[in-house]
């Protein structure tokens, strides 16, 4: 799924971004320099969420077929033998005690398209190349379904 499709995220993670913007919403009585501050952040906040949601692809299972894409849950082995497991979708995500990256992220562009078994490689902030391997993709889905929170 790319961006021209979508963001993917789950049922749960729109109620949230729906609560959060009915909150933001709501009238603010203030004043002072402070309090314009404020508002241009709840109004940046505000087109945020708008811009989330207008191109939200909400809890549709991507197919089960290994490749990393948004919606699927990845275990990933490091070069020093960790493994990871996460969600990769909109980073407001925290289902299942999951880790969320997102597909913007160095992590989450690197996997995304890789398949059982492919290493990718990624640059972090401090320059450092760091190498994964793809282990697993399963959808959220037939995840959460797996492994009940």
């Amino acid at each position: 799924m790319t961006d021209s499709q979508g963001v993917w995220m789950t049922q749960e993670t729109k109620d949230r971004l729906l609560a959060e913007l009915a909150e933001l919403s709501e009238p603010h009585i203030g004043s002072g320099t402070a309090d314009i501050s404020e508002q241009q952040s709840r109004q940046a906040r505000i087109h945020q969420i708008h811009d989330l949601l207008a191109v939200a692809v909400v809890g549709e299972d991507p197919p089960d077929d290994g490749v990393a894409e948004p919606g699927m849950v990845l275990t990933v082995r490091y070069d020093d033998g960790d493994t990871e497991t996460f969600l990769l979708g909109v980073r407001d995500d925290d289902q299942s005690g999951l880790e969320v990256y997102s597909p913007q992220s160095p992590l989450g562009k690197a996997i995304t398209g890789a398949r059982r078994g492919e290493e990718r490689s990624y640059q972090v902030p401090s320059g450092a190349s760091v190498t994964v391997t793809l282990l697993d993709a399963v959808p959220f889905g037939l995840h959460k379904t797996q492994h009940p929170a």
